[in-house]
């Protein structure tokens, strides 16, 4: 899943399926009112129980019951209530997923309720599949640089690089200056993201002829490739990704690693985890542009609510969405969860656009791009992860690393492009 966000810190995955009915008051028959029943995952779905009491309040004709789902059981959990009949009206859903229950036909249109003029365009987008809008985003998620500001001004950058050429030249600094067993930039090999922005900041499309073949092998992605591999060769990168370091927070607090690109999860995680004195050395930035342009292109991530196209309540159910996605609603969502606002007005309303370290989320999530909107995307995010860390660690060369992602996305996609043979032969 793509952002729908990453795996978070162990606290805060919720292995239980909790129903949190007793703690709203919302047993419907005892109380009277139709009840419109919301699946949320993880965290969401802890602290949405609060916001629906305000929806209670504001509607006394309408009960929510908030389900709390993992988000290792999310997915698994919708598609099998769908094949049983057993959609809730209202559910919590990452952008990547929309392509699949489109897909389905589990999802109703919204194009006729949603508002869209408020929202980051390229956030919105990764709700639109075929023309049809079925998602409403409710928090937002992208990747910046997370780096060290004291480590890059001590090598001779104090400013945050905004081109590939002055990343690269910060990066050489930072390497020469530390020396041997520390490094400029920590990448995680367990991670697609990476590589995948780089290649869509310079305009690889990733996929070609209509989603149905592999486009790994095309000139941009092998350039933004050779550009991420360069990173392990010149030392500047641990080859071993994630497993060089103990614990993420104490060794960029240590100087081990500069740099690190990450999401708006971390805006909280870095504040609590790091060590006191650290909070003026630390920063954030958008990401560097290849040749200019800045900032670069990110990625388009996040979660949004949809509504059940079966759903007997469907109007009740958007008068929930609309809800949750009022912009005073939004930030009150924001400060129970930490996630960045879906709306533009609630980022000025809780004064995010001037936060030193939201600023930066705040000028990419207008330069940011959706992966491909098809049901096999998460597959193929698996297959770029294993034959990226194949080419990292040696196992592969670039050249046959690609050609064989190129191979498997191919097959991956065969019974894609069997059913848009059979639509167009109609």
């Amino acid at each position: 899943m793509s952002v729908p966000r990453p795996a978070r810190s162990a606290a805060r995955r919720l292995a239980p399926v909790v129903l949190l009915c007793g703690a709203l008051g919302c047993g419907g028959g005892a109380r009277g009112g139709a009840v419109v029943e919301l699946w949320a995952m993880g965290r969401e779905g802890e602290v949405v129980a609060e916001l629906a009491r305000g929806f209670e309040r504001s509607h006394p004709g309408l009960r929510v019951r908030v389900q709390q789902i993992p988000w290792s059981a999310a997915h698994e959990k919708l598609v099998t209530a769908y094949v049983g009949g057993a959609m809730p009206d209202v559910f919590q859903a990452g952008n990547t997923w929309l392509p699949e229950l489109a897909a389905l036909g589990a999802l109703a249109p919204l194009d006729a309720r949603i508002a869209r003029e408020d929202y980051f365009p390229g956030i919105l987008d990764t709700n639109v599949i075929d023309g049809v809008t079925y998602g409403v985003p409710w928090y937002v998620d992208t990747r910046v640089l997370f780096y060290r500001r004291d480590l890059l001004a001590e090598a001779g950058h104090p400013d945050p690089p905004r081109t590939w050429a002055a990343w690269r030249d910060a990066m050489t600094s930072v390497k020469a200056r530390e020396g041997a067993g520390r490094y400029a930039i920590l990448l995680p090999l367990h991670e697609w993201q990476a590589p995948v922005i780089l290649a869509l900041q310079l305009g690889a499309g990733l996929l070609r002829d209509g989603d149905r073949w592999g486009d790994f092998q095309s000139p941009a992605f092998r350039r933004a490739f050779d550009f991420y591999l360069d990173l392990f060769r010149s030392g500047f990168a641990p080859g071993t990704g994630e497993t060089a370091v103990a614990n993420v927070y104490q060794d960029f607090a240590a100087g081990f690693f500069a740099l690190y690109v990450s999401g708006p999860w971390n805006l909280g995680e870095f504040r609590r985890r790091l060590p006191a004195g650290m909070d003026a050395r630390w920063a954030t930035a958008p990401l560097p542009a290849p040749d200019g342009g800045y900032p670069g292109i990110s990625l388009a991530g996040g979660a949004s609510l949809a509504v059940s196209r079966g759903s007997p309540r469907r109007d009740a159910a958007w008068q929930l969405v609309e809800y949750l996605a009022q912009p005073e609603q939004q930030v009150q969502f924001y400060r129970l969860s930490g996630d960045l606002p879906a709306r533009r007005s609630a980022w000025t309303e809780a004064g995010l656009e001037r936060d030193p370290r939201a600023a930066a989320f705040w000028t990419q999530l207008e330069a940011v791009r959706a992966t491909p909107k098809i049901p096999e995307w998460e597959r193929i995010a698996t297959e770029i992860t294993r034959h990226v860390e194949a080419a990292v660690r040696g196992t592969m060369t670039a050249d046959e690393a690609l050609a064989a992602l190129d191979r498997n996305v191919d097959a991956l996609l065969a019974k894609r492009r069997w059913l848009l043979a059979r639509a167009e032969a109609r």
